[in-house]
């Protein structure tokens, strides 16, 4: 397997693209290539490992030269159609020529979703590709969030797209048989909410069966980290909004935890006894152990990193990458899809 990794992208790159892969090389069993200037990422490997070759840090990790990369203030539709030697184009590229399995990056989210939706292709059948982003909570394996900021305008048809997808990757991924889907609203009642809300409630109870979702209706914000849910659909601006409240959140606490503890001898002390509990709290509460996000809908496995990504999330994206090729996830999305299209297009000639 090879995972193709965007070397550039992202606040922290090329530095915690490249100590996220050489981190993780040891416990994978696929090549990963770091895309993007050598002379950059060569000055970077000596510098944060003292040798000239990559080879004698990783024996597989590669480098795949670029000579640009595009910044998080470009045009998405400009810089994937004009920057054809960026890190970013040359890893799609090379997914669609099937000269890797997945590909990985934190950069521009807009680029990344032309990108994935041009130069890849969306499945048949998928009016609009969403970011999966997984959120800590009381579930087993966590909440998965659709759409997570890919489409900042939907209609009701996205989100029941978005509840398919999503059904599908939690079934295939984390082995729940029958995913509990919510809909993100700030009420329970069928009546709450705006009118896209309101008409996405519809349209998932009538088609729950058909498209083989576990619909469990409306989820208010305060109920969706108590275990009840599986997988919570919305549209881009709300999931990203959630999302980033969610990552802030986390920091205030663990931050909030930490200074408690040690403001004083007899607190840090007293809190011995606690520390595996606390630690424990903190790692869930941690949105950097879930990885990246994948790209669901398009015909090629694609992870986006969140754009402030450090070391560490480069290092569990990789090692997510690899399970979610395992998985075949893309391959029964397209077939799940599929039959559900062509169930309609038989209905429609009836």
């Amino acid at each position: 397997m090879i995972i193709l990794l965007d070397a550039m992208g992202g606040d922290n790159a090329p530095d915690a693209t490249i100590k996220g892969a050489i981190k993780a090389a040891p416990e994978i069993n696929s090549e990963i290539i770091l895309i993007g200037d050598e002379s950059i990422i060569r000055k970077k490997l000596k510098e944060f490992y003292g040798k000239d070759s990559i080879e004698e840090i990783a024996k597989n990790v590669k480098i795949k030269h670029t000579t640009e990369q595009i910044e998080m203030e470009d045009i998405p539709t400009v810089a994937i159609k004009h920057k054809k030697d960026s890190s970013m184009v040359v890893g799609f590229k090379m997914l669609k020529e099937e000269e890797g399995d997945i590909f990985i990056s934190a950069g521009n989210s807009g680029a990344l979703l032309t990108g994935a939706t041009l130069l890849i292709g969306r499945i048949k059948g998928i009016d609009r590709p969403g970011i999966a982003a997984m959120l800590p909570s009381e579930g087993i394996k966590g909440l998965l969030l659709m759409d997570a900021g890919a489409n900042t305008n939907c209609k009701p048809i996205n989100l029941l797209q978005f509840a398919q997808m999503a059904s599908i990757y939690i079934h295939n991924t984390f082995g729940i048989e029958k995913p509990r889907i919510g809909l993100l609203n700030i009420g329970t009642e069928e009546t709450k909410g705006n009118d896209l809300t309101k008409e996405s409630y519809k349209i998932l109870k009538e088609n729950a069966e058909k498209y083989n979702i576990n619909f469990i209706g409306n989820i208010e914000p305060r109920d969706c980290f108590l275990g009840e849910v599986d997988g919570l659909v919305c549209d881009g601006f709300t999931g990203n909004v959630l999302l980033k409240s969610v990552e802030g959140i986390g920091k205030f606490v663990k931050k909030s935890l930490t200074d408690s503890l040690t403001k004083n001898v007899l607190r840090t002390i007293s809190a011995v006894p606690s520390l595996p509990a606390i630690n424990e709290f903190k790692k869930k509460a941690d949105h950097r152990i879930y990885g990246g996000a994948p790209f669901l809908g398009v015909k090629r496995p694609v992870l986006k990193a969140h754009g402030s990504s450090d070391e560490l999330v480069f290092y569990y994206t990789l090692k997510q990458a690899e399970q979610f090729v395992k998985g075949n996830s893309v391959a029964k999305m397209t077939e799940a899809v599929e039959k559900i299209r062509e169930v309609e297009e038989k209905n429609e000639v009836l």
